[in-house]
């Protein structure tokens, strides 16, 4: 058989994170690189020193994502969830851009490895629980505003109080719309449609005098 027909080695991108910049990745790599070796993978590495696992953007894991984007990796690797991704739905989110792109997912620690049948049905079940989790969380909200409806509880912002006579006072003496709403501390728009309001009141009643 030619070897003109020997697929090339995948090359798999092996993540790490530690949390400060006194820790080391190394135990982590270790795991990884000897994953990868017995899969007969070629490596490059990403890692992230003193990065909160709480961050969506990390400059490391950005890297990785680029080098998916760009085709560069068939393979994402890590040893734990947590080092990878801040929730189950931002792994989610992340796993579903990579099966996009054609590059697959593996965790140590978890068994996750969707370059298998069983590895693909793991995170299938993931994402389930991920969609369920969401579902609950609406469902609960939803049903917090309704009770708190029935109660009498007025629901939205704060209502602001303007001294609408002060703000057309200051806008006479040819202080700005911006000017007047940043000297009382509200919103443009909100000075606007209070002096607007008044506007056409007095208009209304100007013209009511004058019939």
């Amino acid at each position: 058989m030619s070897d003109s027909t020997t697929k090339p080695p995948k090359v798999v991108a092996l993540y790490a994170r530690v949390s400060t910049t006194g820790q080391t990745a190394e135990n982590q790599l270790l795991a990884l690189r000897a994953f990868a070796t017995a899969r007969g993978w070629t490596v490059t590495e990403f890692v992230d020193h003193g990065q909160s696992g709480a961050k969506e953007k990390r400059p490391a894991l950005d890297g990785v994502l680029a080098a998916a984007r760009a085709r560069k990796v068939d393979v994402v690797a890590c040893v734990k969830l947590d080092r990878l991704a801040r929730s189950v739905h931002h792994l989610v989110a992340m796993v579903r851009e990579l099966e996009a792109l054609g590059v697959d997912l593996v965790v140590l620690d978890q068994a996750i490895d969707t370059t298998t049948p069983t590895g693909r049905l793991l995170f299938h079940v993931l994402a389930a629980i991920s969609e369920f989790e969401r579902d609950l969380i609406r469902d609960r909200v939803m049903a917090g505003l309704k009770r708190a409806r029935a109660n009498g509880v007025r629901l939205g912002p704060p209502r602001v109080r303007v001294d609408v006579r002060e703000a057309v006072a200051l806008l006479a003496e040819g202080h700005s719309l911006r000017g007047v709403a940043k000297t009382m501390g509200i919103a443009v728009a909100t000075l606007h449609r209070y002096v607007s309001t008044a506007n056409r009141a007095l208009a209304g009643g100007s013209t009511g005098r004058d019939a």
